[in-house]
């Protein structure tokens, strides 16, 4: 297995990583292919800059893909750990200007209770290729 280890803060996003989980065809492609039911939201990551440079290095790969319903954008799907071994799915919108530096990341609890997290705390996860 190879793993790609990346790091980076937790920060408040807009809301729009729900939104797009919430979708009764996402949710049902991301437990089809990661295998577990996704929680309705997502931990927004903001990368380090030597974390965007892996991430744009190595994970060129061949991603899960999130097939779209009509008029919904395509998502890129990523297995992925998080700190202590939680089980997690990176989703990365296809989408025209989507940040590089930033990471979605969904499991079947809510992370930032689990992992006691707030806004600014530094994360590491690791994205299975």
């Amino acid at each position: 297995m190879n793993v790609v280890s990346l790091k980076g803060k937790v920060f408040s996003g807009t809301g729009e990583g729900q939104k797009y989980v919430r979708l009764a065809w996402v949710k049902k492609q991301i437990e089809q292919k990661v295998g577990f039911t996704p929680y309705v939201g997502t931990l927004n990551i903001r990368l380090t800059e030597e974390s965007i440079l892996k991430k744009r290095l190595s994970i060129k790969g061949s991603p899960l893909q999130i097939v779209p319903a009509a008029g919904y954008c395509r998502g890129k799907l990523y297995r992925a750990l998080l700190s202590g071994g939680v089980e997690a799915a990176v989703v990365i919108p296809e989408v025209p200007d989507y940040p590089e530096n930033v990471l979605e990341v969904v499991s079947s609890e809510n992370l930032r209770k689990k992992l006691k997290l707030n806004d600014g705390d530094t994360v590491e996860l690791g994205i299975i290729l």
